[in-house]
């Protein structure tokens, strides 16, 4: 796909609407007549232009003052005719979609105004619109609840019993990596212990922890454990709001390792089926049935959960709206404290970008079921918290999560809005620091065996950080 940009260089917003309309595409910019898309700003005029082999389809707008986000509205107005269809984000492309709705918040804007402007500023959609407020709010009210010189803390277990197939994720499949568990555990504890003291140092405060990965259940009780124990001892739990831990792959989950994270007094639990139906669960390469998914999250109740959130995707290969229904109805049925309801992101690092032609089986089908998901899940007292978007997800769609009144995520919220320092150790963990308006990273290597090797050098990265930034 070849992109001419004139009078402007606004490369990844205009990348970011074709993305919209042809998407998993190579995308040059050129300089000569040979182009497939225009997008111009010259003599105080905007210009976007979309050629086909048959047909030119182009739209203008004159104003003196320019906008990154009048040449984007331009384009997606010429996009939209050539492909008959509206994305319904239009133009509102970013990684957080209601952060432009809580800066209108913050100016003083009412919902009628902000709705307005969303839908002829930004092309939205009116349920989109519904979704961005009611979010936003919900977002705020825990924002508002972070307080100064709090931090939230991320343990990395990057591995999994088996790797799902659309996954992009730092995990290792134990098949392959069995060996490394181990030698692993010891350098991320020494991680803890180190980070500790630096936090203590600049008298930092935990807010919530959150262990991800990967799967962190596909870790021994025993192995659990110690590393819980580790997190007690060393930090001072005292304050925290939230202890999360991902246990994702119902296949990894027992008696045993539940009794262990509730001793340890691990208040939210994910269990993620992705789907109720066993013929895709194969395709994508998870290796437990819909039944496993059902049996553990009834085990984690009688455990004494009272908080479960459980993961679903709308647009796995090969489903329809009906098997989407069947999931949501079967979602339903179990009542967990939360939902997020995740959009398929195909991703090029992955097994099915290569295998499956994912755009052209469930794109089509997949806004509805999003649209289903969240006025099935409002009905039923859910309420969506938080949302973020990843690149590579079909027609510019969200994740979402949903849930009861007072079990939002914490974390969550935090981390995808970035309105707290985010302390993350392990492999392929990505530490934030807030500085008021700045955020400053330090990124932990991906590999694990570099991670073993190199622990030293990612706590060096966090001291500097910290050293360079705290005043």
């Amino acid at each position: 796909m070849k992109i001419k940009l004139l009078g402007n260089i606004e490369t990844y917003a205009v990348r970011d609407i074709v993305r919209l309309f042809v998407p998993m595409q190579k995308y040059e910019f050129v300089s000569g007549t040979d182009y497939d898309v225009l997008a111009s700003y010259e003599n105080g005029e905007y210009f976007a232009e979309y050629k086909t082999e048959n047909k030119i389809f182009s739209y203008s707008v004159k104003d003196e003052n320019y906008s990154k986000n009048k040449l984007k509205f331009c384009l997606f107005k010429a996009m939209s005719k050539a492909f008959f269809q509206k994305p319904p984000w239009g133009i509102l492309t970013g990684i957080r979609p209601t952060k432009t709705v809580r800066e209108m918040i913050d100016l003083g804007y009412n919902d009628e105004k902000i709705a307005h402007i969303l839908k002829n500023d930004f092309l939205v959609d009116k349920n989109k619109i519904n979704l961005s407020l009611m979010c936003a709010h919900n977002e705020n009210k825990i924002i508002k609840s972070i307080k100064d010189n709090t931090v939230s803390l991320y343990i990395s277990i990057p591995f999994c019993p088996t790797r799902c197939y659309y996954c992009s994720f730092i995990s290792q499949s134990l098949a392959y990596s069995k060996n490394l568990v181990e030698p692993y555990l010891e350098r991320l504890k020494y991680e803890i212990k180190e980070c500790a003291h630096l936090l203590k140092s600049y008298g930092k405060v935990i807010d919530s922890v959150y262990i991800g990965g990967g799967t962190p259940t596909t870790l021994s009780e025993y192995q659990l454990d110690e590393l819980i124990n580790t997190l007690y001892s060393e930090f001072d739990l005292s304050k925290i709001r939230e202890f999360t831990v991902e246990a994702g792959r119902p296949d990894t989950i027992n008696k045993e390792k539940l009794a262990v994270l509730k001793k340890n007094n691990v208040g939210r639990i994910s269990i993620n089926p992705q789907t109720f139906n066993d013929k895709t669960l194969k395709i994508i390469g998870r290796s437990h049935t819909a039944k496993d998914a059902e049996e553990k999250f009834y085990l984690a109740r009688e455990m004494g959960f009272n908080h479960i959130n459980t993961d679903i995707i709308a647009g796995l290969y090969g489903e329809n709206f009906y098997d989407f229904e069947k999931t949501l109805e079967k979602i339903q049925n179990l009542d967990p404290e939360s939902v997020t309801v995740h959009t398929l992101c195909v991703k090029k690092g992955s097994y099915l970008a290569e295998k499956y032609d994912y755009f052209s089986t469930s794109a089509n089908e997949t806004p509805k079921m999003l649209d289903f998901a969240t006025d099935t899940l409002i009905k039923s007292e859910k309420f969506p918290y938080y949302m973020y978007r990843q690149k590579n997800m079909a027609g510019n769609l969200e994740n979402i999560g949903f849930c009861k009144i007072k079990c939002e995520c914490i974390y969550n919220v935090a981390i995808m809005q970035e309105v707290q320092t985010n302390v993350a150790l392990g492999a392929g963990a990505s530490t934030k620091l807030v500085c008021g308006d700045k955020i400053e990273r330090a990124f932990n290597v991906k590999e694990v065996s570099e991670y073993i090797k190199r622990t030293d050098e990612m706590i060096n990265r966090k001291m500097s950080l910290f050293e360079n930034n705290i005043i």
